[in-house]
Parts: structure tokens; C-alpha cells; sequence
């Protein structure tokens, strides 16, 4: 097979949320994926290669740059190139741009997390954060949860919050910009919260019974977007244990301070699919954090190959 160069319009041409959440779902019900990440500098530059290896069917590693100087910029913060190869023979398949499908499967990721763990009557979803993720956050969560008719959007800096629903209203999608981000958490069926906070911005108090808090920004030990109380008052699920367990600030912060255990984290998507674990009842509040890893980079590779 030739090596093909997949670029950002080829990938947005051949995917579909409704193809890469199923991907993802029937991905969590084979073996896992082994992976490992090597990861180099500090706060203000990070570069990242994340290695993932599904046995008997592809290799692949994403190199990846994060560069916090780039928000509010043209460039986004993070950007990357996913290499894949085939497991059997060791041939190289596929140059992939690592950007969007980042985008893709981080956005998928989160809509699977929401499918197996919210309520299917959800009707608002609530935003927080204004960056690259925030539209493909709306449209993967709406195809989740095809109920979601009302879509906020709050930001720190409220005009980001407005172009974002400014592009979302050419996307065919009706939403309004959120001023009050503890009013809008209240009223809120699904929270996605996609930012690079180090200090908690959903406050658990403000969650309300039956309410889906998806926690997407942070990847590191200094990021934290909720607090040990919503960490407390909810039934917390990972994507991937390992990954979760692996300094992300979310999880091993409320750990730390003795407000959760790691007996707390009830499962991850393995276990989500497989119906092992999930909602016990309407009124739980369920918190799903997206820690992210190569296993989901290699999974979203795969299906973009198919989908070919």
C-alpha cells in the first residue's frame, strides 16, 4: 500500500463524529492498546511523542507541540503529526496531521464518555473555554446526545465566547454566549470544560442532580478545571485509568488532599462499554475526565484509514 499523506480537509472529508464515536466504542471492546509517552519541556513549551502499539493490527506514534503563547493567536496552542504503521509487516501507512485529528478524537473521546454516562433527556449543554476544541466539543456532544437543543458558551474573556457562537451559528447551530459561569453551571444538563486553568473553575456546589460534568483541558499535574467538592459529589470515570492516573492534575489533586481515593475513579471507557459500571440512577452526578493518550490518537487513525 502506498504511503498516504492525510491532511486536516481529508480527514474532516472522511470522518463523521457518528463514525468515530462507534469507532471508539468498538475500540474499547478489544484488547488494550499498549502505549507510552516520552514528554520534554516545561509550561511555556512542550514537546510530546506518544507511542501506541494494537497488537496484531497498527503502530503509530504522535508527535506533538504544546505552545501556550499561541492562544489568541492564529496558530493554535497545540499542533502535531501522527505517523501509522502496520503491525504485521512494520510498513509505514500513513502521515497524518496530528492537529485536527487531535481535535477529532479528543471532541469523540469526550461525546463517548457523555454517551455511555449522561442522561439520554439531556437538553443544555454548557462550554467553558473559548479555544480550538470548544466547536468540535458542541457538535460531538449534540451527536451523542442528539436531545441537546440549547448550547451555552462561557469564556473569561467574553468576546472569545461570542465568536465561538458566532462560527457555531454558521455551523447551523443556535447558541448564546454565558455571562454568568456559575448561573449557567446551575442550569446546566452537560458541562464541557476545555480549558488550561491550574486553579478549579466549576465549583461542586453548583453541579446539579443529573448533571454530566465533562472535565477535557487539563493534562498535566498543575491543571485542575473542578473542585475536590464536585470531585466528591460525583461518580468519577476515566478514559483510561492508566493515562488518568498518570499526572493528571484532576485526579490526583482531590487524591492528594485526602477529598477522594483512587478507589473513588469507578472505571473507564473499557469498563463504561462493557456496561461494567455507569449511572446508577437520573440524579447521580457523573464527572468523565478525558485525560487523552496514543491509544485514542491510534484508534482515531484507524477508523480515518477505513473510512478511506
Amino acid at each position: 500500500m502506498p504511503l498516504q499523506f492525510i491532511d486536516g480537509a481529508e480527514i474532516a472529508r472522511r470522518l463523521t463524529f457518528e463514525v468515530l464515536i462507534d469507532a471508539l466504542d468498538a475500540a474499547h471492546r478489544r484488547q488494550p492498546i499498549d502505549v507510552a509517552d516520552t514528554i520534554m519541556g516545561d509550561e511555556s513549551s512542550m514537546y510530546f511523542v506518544r507511542n501506541a502499539v494494537d497488537h496484531g493490527r497498527y503502530v503509530g506514534s504522535k508527535l506533538i507541540t504544546s505552545t501556550p503563547g499561541n492562544l489568541g493567536t492564529e496558530l493554535p496552542a497545540v499542533q502535531a503529526v501522527m505517523v501509522l504503521f502496520e503491525a504485521a509487516t512494520g510498513s509505514p501507512l500513513a502521515v497524518l496531521d496530528g492537529t485536527v485529528l487531535t481535535q477529532w478524537r479528543t471532541a469523540a473521546d469526550s461525546a463517548l464518555g457523555s454517551r455511555v454516562l449522561s442522561r439520554p433527556d439531556a437538553g443544555r449543554l454548557l462550554i467553558v473555554g473559548a479555544g480550538a476544541m470548544s466547536r468540535p466539543l458542541v457538535h460531538a456532544h449534540r451527536v451523542a446526545r442528539p436531545s441537546l437543543t440549547e448550547v451555552e458558551v462561557w469564556n473569561r474573556t467574553a468576546e472569545r465566547a461570542a465568536e465561538v457562537v458566532a462560527d457555531l451559528a454558521a455551523d447551523g447551530v443556535r447558541a448564546t454566549v454565558a455571562s454568568d459561569l456559575e448561573a449557567a453551571v446551575r442550569r446546566a444538563d452537560i458541562v464541557s470544560c476545555c480549558t488550561r486553568s491550574t486553579s478549579p473553575l466549576i465549583a461542586g456546589d453548583w453541579l446539579q442532580p443529573g448533571c454530566h460534568l465533562d472535565l477535557v483541558g487539563g493534562f498535566t499535574p498543575a491543571h485542575r478545571e473542578a473542585d475536590d467538592r464536585a470531585m466528591q459529589r460525583g461518580r468519577v470515570f476515566v478514559d483510561r485509568r492508566e493515562s488518568a492516573f498518570d499526572g493528571v492534575g484532576d485526579i490526583l489533586s482531590p487524591i492528594a488532599s485526602g477529598a477522594i481515593t483512587a478507589d473513588d475513579v469507578l472505571g473507564d471507557l473499557h469498563d463504561l462499554v462493557a456496561g461494567r459500571v455507569g449511572r446508577a440512577h437520573a440524579a447521580d452526578i457523573t464527572i468523565f475526565k478525558n485525560a487523552g493518550g496514543g491509544h485514542l490518537d491510534l484508534m482515531t487513525a484507524e477508523a480515518i484509514l477505513a473510512a478511506g
